[in-house]
């Protein structure tokens, strides 16, 4: 029986789009060959990473508007490090929302000044900062859309003059958003997008060589670009499926109908967890994210209870972080509203109990 899958990342991915990749191992397009044996080199493989980066822009709303999509590796961690090297030249703003953030400006600091121009640390990271001054002679502003970890998400964006860089990892392609007003956007595949192994950048190629330092070729953003995303071995299978998603995001209403469907399903455990005496959201409400959804018992005597129900009814990863505690549920694209249903029953199934 295929389990309802709340893990924060690796996660689910479209069962239509298992099923491709999966044939794909055997067998890519008939070929004789596996996506796994292809040459990167060879026009087939080409093929796949120009029609991803293509249709990566082109599902964002940024085609002809000045960006290039690249698929990289390192994850996030690694981007932490590159929009530092590409674009730090003496100072930049960093707002800090979570572990993920959190890392983002150690990496920066290597490189010059950071100003950390908010924080939620105070309270464990479970709202988002409102108020905040970007400083005039920053180089640029960054931020991360979405906290797996604390479940928070930011709802409006600072309007900046300066360069703003966003790690969406978890919640690209899950919303509707003006994506132009960033110059530089990351997201790690793992979460909505495809399996763990390449790293989405998007980026306004005038943002870049404008820092005095000498820059690894591995690290430069313009050598990327040059190489059209093969300067080295790419991550062929993980590139692959990523183009699979993008292919069934945009054959399944694109963006948009991403959001009415992720809206649906936040709504549907939101209220739950609202409604429930035996349950506590974790989030402050204004800020809580339609992809992860942080959630604790009252009573933590009905633990054992619980993760009892919902192991035995199929249900994965639904163990908050232990930053947290108590349950977190990663509700991606790919989630379908039944297995949210299956935990909300759950949770109304205890209180019956109680």
């Amino acid at each position: 029986m295929k389990k309802h899958n709340f893990s924060a990342g690796p996660c689910i991915l479209p069962q239509e789009v298992f099923q491709e990749a999966s044939q794909a191992i055997l067998d890519y397009n008939n070929s004789g060959l596996s996506i796994l044996e292809i040459s990167h080199r060879s026009p087939a493989f080409v093929a796949v990473m120009e029609e991803a980066r293509s249709l990566a822009l082109e599902l964002l709303g940024l085609k002809d508007k000045g960006y290039k999509a690249l698929f990289l590796q390192g994850g996030a961690s690694t981007q932490f490090l590159m929009v530092a090297y590409n674009l730090l030249e003496k100072k930049a703003a960093y707002l800090n929302t979570g572990t993920w953030s959190s890392k983002a400006i150690k990496e920066a600091k290597l490189f010059g000044e950071v100003v950390e121009v908010a924080s939620s640390k105070d309270e464990n990271f479970n709202y988002i900062p409102k108020s905040f001054t970007i400083p005039e002679d920053a180089d640029y502003f960054h931020c991360t859309s979405n906290n797996t970890i604390f479940g928070t998400q930011i709802k409006k964006f600072p309007s900046t003059a300066k360069p703003l860089i966003c790690d969406m990892s978890s919640d690209i392609f899950s919303r509707e958003l003006d994506f132009s007003k960033f110059d530089l956007i990351y997201a790690g595949a793992q979460k909505n997008m495809g399996p763990a192994g390449t790293t989405l950048v998007v980026l306004k190629e005038e943002i870049l060589g404008k820092v005095s330092r000498e820059i690894p070729s591995m690290m430069d953003y313009q050598v990327h670009i040059g190489k059209d995303s093969m300067f080295n071995t790419p991550a062929v299978y993980a590139v692959y499926v990523s183009l699979l998603t993008l292919r069934w995001i945009k054959a399944n209403g694109g963006i948009k109908a991403m959001e009415e469907r992720n809206e649906q399903k936040a709504d549907l455990i939101y209220n739950e967890i609202d409604r429930n005496p035996l349950f506590k959201g974790f989030a402050r409400k204004e800020d809580r994210s339609p992809m992860n959804a942080t959630f604790n018992l009252v009573d933590e005597g009905h633990k054992e209870i619980f993760d009892k129900m919902w192991k035995d009814a199929g249900v994965n990863g639904l163990n908050g972080h232990r930053s947290v505690g108590g349950y977190r549920a990663s509700m991606y694209n790919a989630m379908p509203v039944e297995s949210v249903q299956v935990v909300v029953d759950l949770m109304q199934e205890l209180e019956n109990k109680a």
